[in-house]
């Protein structure tokens, strides 16, 4: 319900929801022979965003939906259950500044892995968290990195992120991309009152909270 009012605030309820299949239609930089792409699902699409634009050699994030069945999905119908759907971030970057594997690592960090359905105060599968390979060397990686961090995690809790094959990414409302550059006042209430840097102190040490602030 918070996360719907700021959108209302910002957005407009009545604002369309034009959403296209390939992220580069929508006027972000399509990657290009030396950028590759990786794509997670971390609840809520600001914070992510947020915390992959931060890590050198992360050229360009897109906030969108994939893992679902519905077709040009919006955001309305995505955050009402239903359509399959993840929140999900489709992240451009460098492999020469800064490998998939890094990515991958950096990613556990951000979210809580524990909770099936949910990412702190966002419950309902269109907030899982997922690693969205697109090819098998991602697979590997991804897989690779679950079963290190499942022996080396500071916490009792089972890893329960899916690793899965990436299927057709749908970018999200123009609205919601760079919402944390377009409203920090807005986006830094909702990540506080979410509790979402909390938790991630708890899980990952007090360090790593504020890594991702």
């Amino acid at each position: 319900m918070l996360r719907k009012s700021l959108i209302a605030l910002v957005a407009g309820i009545a604002l369309p929801g034009v959403i296209l299949a390939q992220p580069d239609a929508t006027g972000t930089a399509a990657p290009s022979n030396s950028h590759e792409t990786a794509l997670f699902a971390g609840g809520c699409f600001w914070c992510v965003e947020s915390d992959f634009d931060k890590i050198p050699g992360v050229i360009e994030t897109v906030s969108g939906y994939t893992g679902g069945h519905k077709l040009n999905p919006t955001y309305e119908e995505v955050s009402a259950g239903g359509t399959g759907h993840a929140e999900a971030v489709q992240v451009v970057y460098d492999p020469a500044k800064v490998s998939y594997k890094e990515l991958v690592d950096k990613f556990w960090r951000t979210i809580d892995p524990t909770t099936p359905d949910r990412q702190f105060c966002d419950s309902g599968s269109q907030y899982r968290t997922a690693i969205f390979y697109a090819n098998p060397q991602q697979k590997i990686i991804a897989e690779q990195s679950k079963m290190a961090l499942e022996k080396t995690k500071p916490f009792k809790a089972p890893l329960v992120t899916e690793i899965m094959q990436a299927t057709t990414f749908y970018a999200a409302e123009e609205y919601h991309q760079n919402f944390y550059k377009k409203n920090p006042v807005r986006y830094n209430y909702y990540r506080f009152s979410c509790g979402r840097d909390q938790r991630l102190e708890q899980l990952w040490g007090k360090e790593q909270g504020r890594a991702t602030h």
